[in-house]
Order: structure tokens, then sequence, then C-alpha cells
């Protein structure tokens, strides 16, 4: 029987709380013989570590490397081959930006074009107040086209939302981005005959904005990706009867908590406030997930001394956590980013789950190897959900 079926039949509410802290793209590969991780000094995540059971996770299976949309589904108990989401629709909802049937959206980034080669896909991580201007600068400069409506939304630093409005629209559609720097910009390709006018539409968008930014030094061009429509999930409440809260600062990992029915508690851009909102709202809601994004944001810049340095600053927090007493605390990943490949990665993620029902093993600190010799072993990221919801008296026996 599939879990999701399961589920609903085996959860029960109770007074319980579950913390799960991501921190994203923990995982590291040595660089001078340590990892990112083994390099921090993390007194807290080390001590609570040797109180708890300890394993590593894959998102999907070993050798995939995940896209944050699946790895973060796999985490919270819903089937990542199963449900395929674009990074867009994920975006979208973190925004803010109403999806409707007709609607189809994609994550965007400004990046900089120097003879005819994207140089930087993230346009030197622009401030949000310019890719506002930027995202208002498009909106009143295309031209209008014949039953369709094209829109920006700005996100985070160089991410932005498009959302195009019209019947028939398709999301079966390739990426509009190179996915590596110095090489050259590619169009949309239709990956069914219904969606090449679709295609049109989007690489006639993608002109006319290239054209309208031609004037700037580093935003002079645009990317796409992970085109979608909306998809139809369970929630969270529907399968695990939990009152979930999600408590992150990026688009994308709010729109994921909203698209499995997580209340979005919003705090603000630093640190210290995603730990004072956890602690403000704790009496609200019975599972949290805390997201941390510089840890994932270093690694892909190839800094391996701010990352280890992220991953230090997030270890000074978890006293905080530990003194609201969850029923169970469980840090983990949803995807490795080594610096050393400045990517996701297929390597497994450190685990760790403490409650007073988790069996203790023999790992001292929180590391990719040590982890791998923990009670948990190795195993798939999808059973991280059940694991929580067990150890937090959610479960009732399955059978006679």
């Amino acid at each position: 029987m599939e879990w999701e079926k399961l589920a609903p039949e085996l959860s029960v509410v109770t007074d319980s709380k579950i913390i799960l802290l991501v921190i994203d793209g923990l995982g590291g590969l040595p660089i001078q013989g340590k990892t990112e991780l083994e390099a921090a000094h993390t007194p807290n995540l080390d001590n609570l570590a040797a109180k708890s059971a300890c394993g590593v996770t894959d998102p999907v299976f070993m050798g995939i490397t995940p896209g944050s949309g699946p790895a973060h589904l796999a985490l919270f108990g819903y089937n990542p081959l199963k449900y395929i989401l674009g990074r867009g629709i994920l975006e979208a909802l973190g925004v803010g930006v109403e999806v409707g049937k007709n609607d189809l959206v994609a994550r965007g980034n400004f990046a900089t074009s120097r003879n005819d080669l994207i140089v930087d896909r993230r346009a030197g991580r622009i401030p949000d107040s310019e890719n506002k201007k930027l995202c208002q600068k498009l909106n009143s400069s295309l031209k209008r086209r014949t039953g369709i409506k094209v829109f920006l939304y700005p996100g985070k630093e160089h991410r932005f939302v498009v959302k195009f409005s019209g019947k028939g629209l398709s999301d079966a559609l390739s990426d509009a981005d190179p996915q590596k720097d110095h090489k050259p910009r590619v169009p949309t390709q239709p990956l069914s005959e219904e969606a090449a006018e679709t295609a049109q539409i989007v690489n006639d968008f993608l002109d006319e904005a290239i054209d309208i930014l031609k004037g700037s030094s580093k935003a002079n061009t645009l990317l796409l990706r992970g085109f979608s429509k909306h998809p139809a999930l369970s929630t969270m409440h529907e399968l695990f009867k939990l009152n979930p809260a999600a408590i992150a600062n990026y688009p994308m990992y709010k729109g994921l908590a909203r698209l499995v029915g997580m209340k979005i508690v919003d705090p603000g851009p630093t640190l210290p406030e995603l730990f004072e909102a956890t602690e403000k709202n704790y009496d609200k809601y019975d599972f949290f997930y805390i997201h941390i994004k510089k840890t994932d944001a270093a690694g892909e810049d190839g800094d391996f001394e701010a990352k280890k340095e992220a991953i230090e600053e997030t270890d000074s927090y978890i006293p905080r956590l530990l003194a609201l007493k969850p029923e169970v605390l469980a840090v983990t990943s949803d995807h490795s980013t080594p610096s050393l490949l400045k990517s996701h990665s297929w390597h497994p993620n450190p685990f760790l789950l403490f409650s007073k029902t988790a069996l203790p093993d023999n790992v001292a600190h929180l590391s990719e190897k040590e982890c791998s010799q923990g009670f948990l072993g190795r195993f798939q990221a999808i059973y991280a959900m059940p694991l929580l919801l067990a150890h937090a008296g959610k479960l009732k026996k399955y059978g006679a």
C-alpha cells in the first residue's frame, strides 16, 4: 500500500509538536580534507547529534541530483516521482501570485550577457530594489498581445516570476536557460506538438524583453525555467492531520509550503527573525518547517568559507529550538550543494532526529561521514515524515 493512502488511516491529532529544520544544501565534499560541515564549529548540532538517531537521506534515488521542489516534497511525505512540479509554480505561489487554470508561470533570472554569452546567470545578485524597478519597466514597456497577457512579479535579488495568461497554454516546454555561465542563450523548445504555439509566445516575449533591457550593464537578459501550471495535491492536514506552518524567507519555499497546505509565517529577512517567528507562533501550530537558505546560496557561489560560516550561525540558534521543547526536532537538508561543484548534487543529506523515543547511536558530530554510520542508516527522504509522525505519537498501530 502506498504511504499517501496509508497515512490518512493511521494519522491522529495530538498536542505534540514537530520542528523540521531544513538547512538547504547542507551536505558537501571535502576541500583540503574537510567538507564545509566538518570544518564548521558546531557544538550545539554536535551535542544534539550525540543524543539523536542519525542517518543520511537520498531525496529521490542514489545518484539522482534533485531540484528543490522534489527534494522538499519528499521531506514533506510526498512521492517526488508522482508529483512533477515546475519551479515556476513554486516561485509564483511563494510571491503571492494567483495562478488560475489558464495561466502559465515560470521562474526567471535577470542575467548578464556579453558577446552573445551568458556570463552571469544571476546578474551579480542585484538588490531587490533594482529587481522591482526592472519588472516595472518591463511591465510598462511590453507590447500587448492578442489573447495573451504577460506580467512580471519581482522576487529576491535576481529572481522574478513571469505569468502568461490565455487559453490553450501548455507547460510542456524546455527551460530557456543554459544552466551554466559562459554558454549562449537558449530559447525554449516545445516538448509536444501542442506546446509549439506556447513556445513561440514565450520566445517572442524573451526577444522583446531583452531588447528593452539592452541598456542595462548587469541585468540585460532574461532566463526562464520551470514552466508550469497549477497542480493538485492533497494537503498535509488531509494526509497527516497536521496544522503546519512554514517559516521561510525565499518565495519558492513559501510557494512549495503553500502548495501542500502550510500556513505561511512571514519572518523578516535575517536568520534571527526566522527563529523569532517560530517562537512567536509556537502555540498556533503543531508542525514547523524552518528553511535556511544561506548555506545553499554559498554552495552555489562556490564559497566554502561563507557556507561554513552560515552553518556555524545556524548552529548558534539550536538552543532556542530546544528551549521550545518539541516532541520531535529533526535537522537535515533537502539536497547537498557542495561548494566544490557550485551546484546541487546527488550526495546524501545528513539527518538527525531528536526525540525521547529516538534511540541514540554512536554519532558524536553532525557530519556526512558520521551520520552515514548512524542508527537510521541510508534511506529515501520520503520516509522522514512517517518517522517524524511516529516519534511525535501521531501514528496509530497498523492492523490488528
